[in-house]
């Protein structure tokens, strides 16, 4: 459904404000399907966005405030979602050695495994945009970095 249809405006201010509507419209509409897909596995996607980045620093631990510095929303609590995985046993949080005030969060085989078990279904929905080809999203992907590089200067 396009923008239009989605929120019932015709007219926008600018092509810039319509932009940015539209780039929250579509970030809406992929959590939502995220949040479905995830939740079928027990995961928010918080939650798995953590364990892909302990995923990529295994076989070495990660600290607490590496998770939240690479983690896609910054407006999440890693120290909470690293406690609900521990729960799931996804992953191990022990005392850092060189720093008793450190954690040190490493995934376990069952995390990886369930990783493992996620990735052809995780792509096959980045598949599933069929209508949009492989240079457009490379235009997509360098107009939304240098968004990301205006909003944060």
């Amino acid at each position: 459904m396009k923008l239009e249809q989605a929120i019932q405006q015709e007219k926008f201010s600018s092509e810039s404000h319509k932009a940015f509507l539209n780039v929250l419209y579509a970030s809406s509409v992929i959590n939502t399907i995220q949040l479905r897909f995830f939740k079928q596995h027990g995961l928010s996607p918080e939650q798995y966005n953590v364990l892909r980045i302990l995923r990529g620093q295994f076989p070495q631990p990660a600290r607490i405030g590496l998770l939240q510095e690479r983690m896609l929303d910054k407006m999440s609590n890693a120290s909470r979602l690293v406690e609900k995985l521990k729960q799931k046993e996804l992953l191990t949080r022990t005392a850092c050695c060189e720093d008793r005030r450190q954690m040190d969060v490493l995934i376990t085989k069952k995390g990886l495994d369930l990783l493992k078990k996620l990735d052809p279904e995780v792509n096959q929905f980045n598949y599933k945009i069929k209508g949009i080809s492989e240079a457009d999203f490379a235009q997509l992907n360098k107009i939304l970095d240098q968004l990301c590089i205006e909003l944060n200067t």
